[in-house]
């Protein structure tokens, strides 16, 4: 054995990670046994029931859109209707979410530089923080039952306000450290130079964080696509709420349907505003070469 196989540390043992971990697991399944309302015995009934649901909502997707579905009280509705009827709601709920992103942005932009450090004094930016943080922290279902419902009614506009608030609180943190990230050099640089606080803000501020803070614009307008999906379920306008009452009446054949067209419309924002994303951050490849050479 070599000297240098003498003077390495022993490795710390393995066995109490693994006791730990069986130990956590023991006492999550537990919990879980416990539930006085769980009905256990349900269980090995899951796998025959979730294979039947998914086949009866793959027949809907795949069954020809001028086909006329079994049991339907209109003689002439199609499959077509169907396919229609949830791009629609489907591209109301994308409306709802790039109107309460830009309510988001429009709102959180200019209050993230009175809650940065380098551009607001204590005392202004602890209460904007914590304006932030208040609205950040309640969900946007809950905003809209309690307060966009109340205020706006069973519409679209109150699924679109309660996402632009609770974005206002996202964004308004993302931003402000964006902010708060900024090379001082140029901004020291204007200040020597006289500027005021308007002068350095726009001149030496601005065009360090713009791109990032639009590259997560973007970022948050696919969380709110997701968002006012769900929000439809409270009668807040989008695709959610046909999807909820279609579900409960176990027309798995129209769900099926509504949500392929969910997760189509999903991947193909995601994919135009990742691309976006890329653009924005990382310019074009022609011009990167450009640069280094």
């Amino acid at each position: 054995m070599t000297t240098d196989a003498k003077a390495r540390p022993k490795p710390p043992p393995k066995w109490p990670y693994t006791v730990a971990g069986l130990v956590l697991i023991g006492v999550v399944l537990l919990a879980g046994w416990s539930l006085e309302d769980a009905k256990w015995e349900r269980l090995p009934q899951f796998p025959g029931e979730i294979l039947q649901y998914a086949g009866q909502m793959l027949d809907g997707v795949l069954t020809w859109p001028g086909a006329h579905p079994e049991g339907q009280s209109d003689p002439d509705l199609t499959y077509g209707d169907w396919w229609l009827d949830s791009l629609s709601l489907m591209g109301e709920s994308v409306a709802l979410a790039w109107i309460g992103t830009c309510v988001g942005a429009l709102f959180s932009f200019p209050l993230a530089f009175l809650a940065a450090s380098n551009t607001a004094p204590w005392f202004v930016r602890v209460p904007v923080r914590t304006f932030f943080n208040a609205i950040r922290a309640v969900p946007e279902i809950l905003l809209a039952v309690i307060v966009m419902l109340p205020l706006f009614g069973l519409n679209p506009m109150a699924g679109a306000m309660a996402i632009g608030i609770h974005s206002i609180g996202s964004l308004g943190k993302l931003t402000l450290e964006n902010v708060e990230a900024v090379d001082p050099r140029p901004v020291e640089a204007v200040t020597a130079a006289g500027a005021s606080w308007w002068q350095r803000v726009r001149t030496a501020v601005v065009p360090q964080m713009l791109p990032e803070t639009v590259a997560f614009w973007l970022y948050r307008f696919e969380v709110n696509i997701r968002a006012s999906a769900i929000l439809g379920v409270v009668s807040a306008g989008g695709i959610g709420a046909l999807l909820n009452r279609v579900l409960r009446g176990r027309e798995w054949e129209w769900g099926g349907i509504m949500l392929a067209v969910i997760i189509i419309v999903t991947i193909v924002v995601d994919q135009i505003s990742a691309g976006l994303r890329h653009r924005i951050l990382h310019g074009t490849e022609t011009s990167m070469a450009g640069a280094a050479a």
